[in-house]
């Protein structure tokens, strides 16, 4: 049995400083918003406000998150901390969904009675919101392609810079035409869009935690690739996870052809070769056998 892994380490002291930029600028328009909100009578300014708290929230579970990653394995995490990234994903989507919820019950009530808005504190605070989420998600978009992590909090960001243009255009709105009723379908709308990009994240981070296999790896590709190399006989026993977005992990029983131990340990370089230039997989683990299993399911089913 071998074991080849290697390890990609990124730098994110750049990434680290511009999220602390990112959650300052957040916890300051969430004061604005609620203040704005509360003193104009707009439900969507609140609810902007709300995403906004829930943003910065979300910048500090990445900044904790991103440090524990780069921990060092230790005997009793031998794989680090590397889910700590995926795991803050999770919360920060859940939040956004539970608190889009409750901003639809808000909005209901809202509609039913709608009340008195002032609509030019409610466009100027909203104006507010909407430059300072526009400089924080330019700083996170860099880094929002490269982890799943930074992507959610990219998101928020960007999510909240385009729920508050449409607090603005509804202020404008209850200013020139008192459209009041304007305000809780902003909220409602502002609310769907939350919720369907929470979601998207959510089930990839929760197929993570649960081992699942990368959705751009085939196993049954993985197989006709592998049975190619000269001297196997077949591919079995297959376990292929993903520890973090970007970490997956494979082990497997190759059924070599009659060889010499020697010949072995080149067909295992061969097929470790394969895994990681072709598919993209930097921890491979498999074992070698000449006799064989009882079983040679391409997946164990026992297991």
């Amino acid at each position: 049995m071998s074991h080849n892994h290697s390890h990609h380490h990124h730098d994110f002291t750049g990434t680290t400083g511009r999220l602390l930029i990112t959650m300052i600028l957040n916890f300051i328009i969430t004061i604005a918003e609620l203040i704005g909100g509360v003193l104009s009578g707009s439900l969507s300014l609140i609810s902007d406000a709300l995403h906004n708290f829930s943003d910065g929230i979300s910048v500090i579970l990445s900044y904790i998150a991103l440090k524990l990653k780069s921990k060092e394995n230790t005997l009793k995490h031998t794989f680090g901390l590397k889910r700590a990234e995926i795991l803050a994903a999770v919360i920060n989507s859940s939040v956004l969904i539970v608190i889009s919820v409750y901003l639809f019950y808000q909005a209901a009530i809202r509609l039913m009675e709608p009340g008195e808005i002032d609509a030019s504190i409610m466009t100027i605070v909203a104006s507010i919101g909407l430059v300072a989420n526009v400089i924080g998600t330019i700083l996170l978009s860099k880094d929002a392609d490269k982890s799943m992590n930074i992507k959610s909090s990219y998101l928020h960001l960007l999510s909240d810079a385009v729920s508050s243009a449409a607090v603005i255009i509804g202020g404008l709105a209850i200013y020139f035409w008192n459209i009041y009723w304007i305000d809780p379908v902003l909220t409602i709308l502002i609310g769907i869009y939350i919720i369907r990009e929470s979601y998207l994240i959510l089930i990839d981070a929760i197929h993570i935690l649960m081992e699942g296999a990368p959705l751009n790896i085939s196993v049954s590709e993985i197989e006709n690739e592998v049975v190619k190399i000269g001297g196997v006989d077949n591919i079995h026993h297959v376990h292929l996870w993903m520890v973090g977005e970007n970490d997956i992990h494979i082990e497997a029983h190759i059924q070599a052809k009659d060889m010499m131990l020697s010949e072995s340990d080149n067909l295992r370089k061969s097929v470790e070769k394969l895994f990681k230039e072709k598919f993209n997989i930097n921890h491979v683990t498999l074992q070698i056998e000449s006799l064989g299993c009882e079983s040679a399911d391409i997946i164990n089913m026992s297991h």
